[in-house]
């Protein structure tokens, strides 16, 4: 019950940063930086698998460990380290891999999943922790 509950918090938390990051505050950047490589809609189901997996890694590896007393603190510091190296390995396997892709894109991309992972795992332990007291 508390990693279904921590689940669905963390869950939450990203998956609604994310959608007002990638709906309305970085829309034009990406647009600008990726060109005609992106899509002019998301292919949903394979957003999906990567929310429904990612936020699983969250909650294994930044929420469920600081549920058992390591605190806010270190959900964050955890949830930043997984944001860095599974951001990092998208980015930076772009930028050694692929033609034309954008050095802004990597350092924007990898800011922002750094920093989202890290509010997500901090979210879903405070609210995990609130809702079992």
């Amino acid at each position: 019950m508390t990693y279904a509950l921590a689940y669905g918090a963390t869950a939450l938390v990203f998956f609604g940063l994310d959608f007002l990051w990638l709906g309305h505050v970085a829309t034009g950047f990406y647009r600008n930086q990726l060109g005609d490589m992106m899509r002019e809609r998301p292919d949903f189901v394979a957003a999906g698998l990567f929310y429904l997996v990612y936020v699983a890694g969250i909650v294994y590896f930044a929420v469920g460990p600081n549920l058992a007393g390591g605190g806010l603190r270190q959900a964050a510091l955890s949830g930043a380290i997984l944001g860095l190296i599974a951001y990092g390995t998208y980015d930076i396997t772009n930028l050694a891999t692929l033609k034309n892709w954008p050095l802004a894109m990597s350092l924007v991309d990898l800011a922002w999943g750094t920093a989202l992972t890290a509010t997500a795992a901090t979210a879903g332990v405070w609210i995990t922790e609130k809702i079992l007291g």
